[in-house]
């Protein structure tokens, strides 16, 4: 049965995520995904916007239709996963420290001119 719960089983499997690691990067615990998972529970809008940073169509997972013109994002690769996990749980100054590092090597950056990231 289409509804909700499968949609968004089905984005987090396209997105090649397990249910904890969907579940963390919503703000919930795994338990509260199997409900919404089961549809037996709705996710809320800030689950949802979690989620959606890290490409899921949430016009598809509430509606079932994907919206012409509207790519779907590719799925993040493992080791892309594991550096976002990974900075979004560091300290604010290793954060600042990563956005210049970056920045240093963004296009443009040579010869004086640094792309800052935000």
């Amino acid at each position: 049965m289409d509804n909700i719960g499968t949609r968004l089983r089905d984005e987090r499997e396209r997105l090649e995520m397990t249910q904890d690691q969907f579940a963390e990067l919503g703000g919930v615990g795994k338990r509260a995904l199997v409900y919404y998972e089961k549809n037996e529970r709705s996710p809320d809008a800030a689950f949802l916007a979690a989620v959606a940073q890290v490409g899921v169509n949430v016009l598809y997972v509430l509606t079932g239709v994907h919206a012409p013109g509207v790519k779907a994002e590719s799925p993040l690769a493992p080791d892309e996963k594991i550096m976002l996990d990974n900075y979004r749980h560091a300290p604010d100054g290793v954060k600042s420290g990563i956005k210049t590092t970056l920045g240093a090597f963004a296009p443009g950056a040579s010869q004086g001119s640094k792309r800052k990231a935000s």
